[in-house]
């Protein structure tokens, strides 16, 4: 099947699950992290947190006012300082 099918397959699909036609095969969720939540336990500043991720405090900002989500390197960061926040403490020193 070339590309092209493939593309436009999954396009119907969609349009079909959207409509209601059809049922999705799998419904993907996933839970973006607090980040205002995982500062106020590590008990740091917007500033000392944003050096730490190596981003802006106005990243960090937007993520806590959830204007929007942090996504690839960094959602896997937030994921493993919120189950280990000793690892923030190894992030932020270097």
């Amino acid at each position: 099947m070339s590309i092209f099918n493939e593309l436009k397959n999954s396009l119907e699909e969609a349009v079909d699950i959207k409509t209601q036609k059809r049922q999705a095969n799998r419904v993907t969720r996933f839970e973006v992290a607090d980040v205002k939540q995982i500062r106020a336990i590590l008990a740091v500043s917007q500033a000392e947190f944003a050096q730490a991720m190596g981003t802006s405090i106005d990243t960090i900002k937007s993520w806590e006012n959830r204007r929007r989500n942090p996504t690839g390197l960094a959602a896997k960061v937030l994921a493993t300082i919120q189950d280990n926040p000793a690892f923030y403490r190894e992030l932020a020193e270097h």
